[in-house]
């Protein structure tokens, strides 16, 4: 059979092979994160966060449409779309590694003899597959996100350019980079990513067209190739617009003419420049000019998928994040403004204080019929200032707190002390590179503990890679050892990937460098660029996948480097046989054994079912306030998309802060009524009232909400305060608010039932906790101002105290949702308001209404679901039984309890966990099913001793890997379980963890500073 023949076949085989295994381990449904909102936005062709994946979302349309009308099947077939792109992408790697075997193993123009084709197909399918199985490809493999298609479109941007490489001589062959560029235009409407190969492809065209590359031409090659990065991410994708939005600056405010028209006029510009350059690129035979001019035309025909955005942010759909509708809002959109700018070359420390403060150019937003200016640009100096700036963190920052404590936990900086030059290059090195790439590029190629996040500490044993090799001797604890995200590798897939790059560089070393240089700005340029400030909310690893593809190439020539071993000793076919054997054992093969337990997400519900809870948990009409990422995606796809509770209107907290957000909350969506905010857009419109002081004006007592609010939204000059820069700002003259309460009204709205109208308070009066009042919390006191108690407040579980605003003493669970009611307040409950239940309501969402998302029997749980979500239900049912003890419902508590049993796997994902479940097995102990917390309590047991053998061993082996804390905490939950079992007469049970509490307590006595 033909080469040629047979390198198709074998691509085709590999995408075959790489699209069943991902539909095999396909989510059936939603996933956390981003997916929710991903599918919301595909279906229904809405607008997701910045900066705009416009193509990703009409590509996720088409694959939605096979799910012919099945709403429920919409993200099974959006997920399968992802395992499409996927299954592909490894076919495009095959055809590339067998590109560049065949350049190593022969010369142009000679053909392959069988053995050598057998070789080169084995270096294909070795590397291929490989990296079809490692973790992070597959992870996003199987669920409806963007870095599927991303990897997509590097691997076939990859792939023509080599196919280039091959025909370069020949006529037409100019082709591929024309269409190298399209993809590269077409990719922006995805991911920014696969600009990244820029510098390969140039470095590729070079040693190309140039017969005798030298170092020097290599580097000026290398400086124009981030010169034309720079071109396309700035000059064409930002700049574009930015130029666009002056135009219409100009034609709107000064000519009087529509929004977009000045834009309009400008592409008109740039469109009648490019078809001018071209014809005049022919006309006088300029090829290297018409080949430009041609590739950045076919960039901006792939780039204008973005008219998408404003399009459909003109048709005001339910999600439209920012309502980027005009050019300087798409503009701003585009460049993520609302995440703030990182610095990359100078900037300051994260002790730096605000010595000056410039105003820059005009903030301009869209008004009524011209474009008004809302500010200007504020630029900051600093006192504390440093080249490369990685800890940067300023005191503007929400979390700034957090960064500076963690930027001093990690380098153990001592408090007052300033970060130096080299303070500043170790966190680099240590946190953004190693922990943050170098230990994720180990997961993929060395092994993994388990799929815990693993952040914070180079130590532990959480989230950290491991070869396996040596675990035997580390007494590693049950809960790793014997779990499905236990994968290690024996290193075996680096070695060979090892081998591949010296034999690389040994024999090709221009194209070496390719694959080099595509690794490097995949991977830590990454790094660099984006200089992540600390903590992510998520593991990243999925934005270096490129990178892990280019070292996947070097798996595939690894082939070849331990066939050149063997062949000294063996025929050619013989070691071609045995090589490829051997390869296959140790990658493909090991990892798609060892990475399919935690990559099978076919029986997974729980993002869909956890989802439908909080939904479902909400009163007819509610207004339901969520944290953001997994309290809010899931159930944007859940009302968007399968229409679960139209009725509730989703108010995300971490985007009311932004005016479109309060805008588009005072209009119709779905079945949901406008909320009930009040001021209309030029009261809060950005620029005004963006931040409102509390200034105290010595009010008595509380004030009525409504009063307050018409003070801090009056215009009149009496209800503000002049500051020393002569500015004048509304204030906030009192933190005491109260809204009063109809006890009538409540039962009528149906907020509580008759029965409870006797527990009503006749006002809810609270303390506004912070000195500031931003949009949100404007708008959040607009609304309890007045709703008069019309439609239900609840917040979700995840809110956390911080986002109630002072309102805790009135939350009361009735599921999944904290829901305001103005009952008298519980002196007794000081500590622990969020503790209060709605019992008997909560009783039947939980018990009749929720889904749990098959947690009991699924092959798999993620780490999100065991660590996020086990938790809420277990404090769910804990709370729930026992509001229904204190209420007298005894028989209820028992039956909540049993629930909790029947629907939910007895696990212990960490401490917390297993500590909730000491709650839960005291209040079985309390309603006498002692069968039941005997046996939760012997689960404790089990994982506190495991867990604690482990701490010993590290203790004596490596001490500064021990984390006291925990340790303290393992050692109190043991001692609750010797003394919950003793309580309760388990006298045999009881005797067995207060020796082990002793013995741990003297094994641990030094680390404890005990004697």
């Amino acid at each position: 059979m033909q080469y040629k023949k047979i390198n198709n076949l074998l691509g085709w085989l590999c995408l075959l092979i790489a699209f069943t295994t991902y539909v095999l381990t396909l989510e059936p449904s939603v996933s956390f994160w981003d997916c929710g909102e991903f599918i919301s936005c595909a279906y229904r062709l809405q607008v997701s966060h910045q900066p705009g994946y416009p193509l990703f979302a009409m590509l996720g349309k088409a694959f939605s449409l096979f799910a012919m009308g099945n709403t429920a099947k919409v993200p099974y077939f959006t997920n399968l779309g992802s395992a499409l792109a996927s299954g592909a992408t490894i076919m495009f790697l095959f055809w590339t590694i067998t590109a560049l075997a065949k350049k190593l193993l022969i010369a142009k123009g000679e053909e392959t003899t069988s053995s050598q084709t057998l070789l080169i197909m084995g270096a294909g399918l070795v590397g291929a597959l490989a990296f079809a199985y490692t973790d992070t490809f597959w992870f996003s493999a199987v669920e409806t996100i963007v870095f599927a298609l991303s990897s997509l479109c590097t691997a076939i941007v990859f792939w023509a350019i080599l196919k280039w490489d091959n025909h370069a001589d020949e006529r037409g062959a100019d082709k591929w980079i024309v269409l190298i560029a399209y993809i590269m235009g077409l990719s922006i409407g995805i991911h920014l990513l696969n600009l990244l190969t820029i510098p390969a492809v140039a470095l590729v065209y070079y040693l190309r067209r140039y017969k005798n590359p030298t170092l020097k031409g290599g580097f000026i090659a290398f400086v124009i190739s981030i010169g034309i990065l720079g071109l396309v991410q700035y000059g064409i994708r930002e700049y574009t617009i930015k130029i666009a939005a002056y135009f219409d600056l100009f034609f709107v405010n000064t000519l009087g003419l529509g929004f977009w028209s000045g834009g309009i006029f400008f592409f008109t510009i740039i469109i009648a420049s490019l078809a001018g350059g071209i014809a005049y690129s022919i006309r006088y035979k300029k090829p290297v000019l018409n080949l430009a001019l041609l590739c950045i035309t076919f960039i901006y025909f792939g780039y204008s998928s973005f008219a998408y955005i404003p399009i459909r942010a003109t048709a005001n759909t339910d999600l439209n994040n920012s309502h980027p509708d005009n050019a300087f809002t798409l503009n701003s959109y585009l460049n993520r403004i609302q995440y703030g700018e990182n610095p990359l070359l100078y900037g300051p420390y994260f002790d730096a204080k605000v010595t000056d403060q410039t105003e820059g150019g005009n903030i301009y937003i869209k008004g009524k019929s011209q474009y008004e200016v809302a500010g200007k640009k504020l630029n900051n100096t600093y006192d504390h200032n440093t080249i490369m700036p990685r800890m940067h963190s300023t005191e503007g920052d929400a979390d700034y707190a957090q960064n500076v404590q963690f930027y001093k936990q990690w380098l153990q900086l001592p408090d007052g002390q300033s970060p130096t030059f080299a303070d500043n290059m170790k966190w680099m090195l240590s946190w953004q590179m190693y922990q943050m790439y170098w230990r994720y590029f180990m997961w993929n190629f060395v092994g993994r503990y388990n799929d815990a996040d693993g952040q914070q500490n180079t130590q532990s044993i959480d989230g950290n890679w491991t070869s396996g090799i040596f675990d035997g001797s580390k007494h590693l604890p049950k809960s790793v050892t014997e779990s499905d995200t236990y994968t290690p590798l024996y290193a075996l897939p680096l070695v060979i990937g090892l081998f591949g790059m010296i034999y690389h560089f040994s024999r090709k070393k221009g194209d070496a460098t390719v694959i080099a240089l595509l690794w490097f700005f995949t991977g830590l340029a990454i790094v660099l660029y984006v200089n992540q400030v600390n903590l992510q909310p998520r593991e990243r690893d999925y934005s270096y996948v490129g990178s892990f593809y280019a070292f996947a190439i070097w798996i595939g020539l690894g082939v070849l480097a331990i066939n050149d071993f063997i062949s000294r000793k063996v025929n050619a076919r013989g070691a071609a046989l045995a090589s490829i054997a051997v390869c296959l054992l140790a990658a493909p093969v090991l990892l798609a054994k060892q990475e399919w337990g935690d990559h099978d997400r076919s029986t997974k519900m729980t993002p869909h079912d956890m989802a439908y809870n909080f939904l479902i948990s909400c009163p007819k009409n509610a207004i339901l306030f969520t944290n953001g990422d997994n309290d809010t995606y899931s159930l944007w796809y859940n009302q968007e998309v399968e229409g679960v509770r139209p009725d509730v209107r989703i108010v995300c907290n971490s985007l009311f802060s932004g005016d479109w957000y309060i805008h588009q909350m005072q209009h119709t969506m779905n079945q949901s009524a406008p909320l009930p905010i009040t001021m209309p857009f030029d009261k809060y419109k950005q620029g005004t009232r963006d931040v409102i002081a509390y200034n105290d004006a010595k009010l008595p007592g509380s004030v009525d909400a409504k009063e307050v609010f018409d003070f801090i939204t009056s215009d009149d000059d009496r209800t503000k305060v002049q500051y020393q820069s002569g500015e004048t700002m509304n204030y906030l003259p009192t933190k005491n608010f109260k809204v009063a309460v109809n006890p009538d009204e409540l039962v009528k709205n149906g907020v509580v039932t008759a029965a409870q109208k006797n527990k009503l308070s006749n006002s809810m009066e609270w303390q506004y906790p912070n000195n500031y009042m931003f949009k949100d919390n404007l708008a959040m006191l607009d609304i309890m101002a007045h709703n008069d108690w019309k439609r239900p407040i609840c917040f979700t579980i995840g809110v956390p105290p911080s986002g109630m605003h002072g309102l805790q003493p009135y939350m009361y669970k009735e599921g999944f949702v904290y829901h305001l009611i103005p009952f008298k307040a519980d002196t007794s409950l000081k500590n622990d308001q969020l503790s209060k239940v709605n019992s008997l309501v909560m009783y039947n969402n939980v018990m009749n209404k929720f889904k749990f998302g098959n947690f009991k029997h699924a092959k798999y749980l993620d780490n999100v679901s065991k660590t996020e979500f086990y938790p809420f239900i277990e404090s769910t049912f804990h709370d729930l039984a026992v509001g229904l003890i204190k209420d007298g419902r005894n028989d209820l508590a028992l039956n909540a309890i049993r629930k909790f049993d029947n629907v939910m796997p007895d696990i212990n994902p960490d401490i917390d966990t297993a500590h909730r479940k000491l709650l839960l097995a005291q209040v079985a102990y309390k309603l006498n099913d002692k069968q039941l917390a005997n046996r939760y309590v012997k689960g404790i047991g089990n994982y506190l001793t495991d867990q604690l053998n482990y701490n010993y061993h590290l203790l004596q082996d490596n001490p500064a890997a021990i984390d006291s804390n925990t340790v303290q905490y393992q050692l109190y939950v043991l001692n609750g379980l010797a003394e919950t079992t003793k309580a309760y007469q388990e006298t045999a049970l009881s005797k067995q963890y207060q020796s082990q509490l002793d013995d741990y307590g003297n094994k641990f006595a030094v680390l404890l500073n005990r004697q």
